[in-house]
């Protein structure tokens, strides 16, 4: 499972009402047919919480990635463990 299947999802029509300048300033900036994904884009991590849990099992699967990050997590052990007090 990746964490962006949620994106698959059926799409809905959703109707807003915005000040003019912040209107004029969409159209402006991000482009007229591009809106719709730069709000979606923004308020997606406020509103939608992905399952965690289900990706992280995911990732344990894969061994070298699972080796690598166990490697990269005792550096820092390693390099305070000659240092004394």
């Amino acid at each position: 499972m990746r964490l962006d299947d949620a994106r698959d999802a059926t799409q809905k029509k959703l109707t807003i009402t915005v000040d003019e300048e912040i209107y004029e300033g969409l159209h402006r900036i991000i482009g007229p047919r591009k809106i719709s994904k730069f709000v979606q884009e923004l308020v997606r991590p406020h509103v939608v919480r992905p399952n965690l849990e289900a990706a992280y099992a995911e990732m344990a699967k894969d061994r070298k990635r699972e080796k690598e990050a166990m490697e990269w997590a005792e550096i820092p052990f390693k390099d305070v463990a000659h240092e004394t007090a």
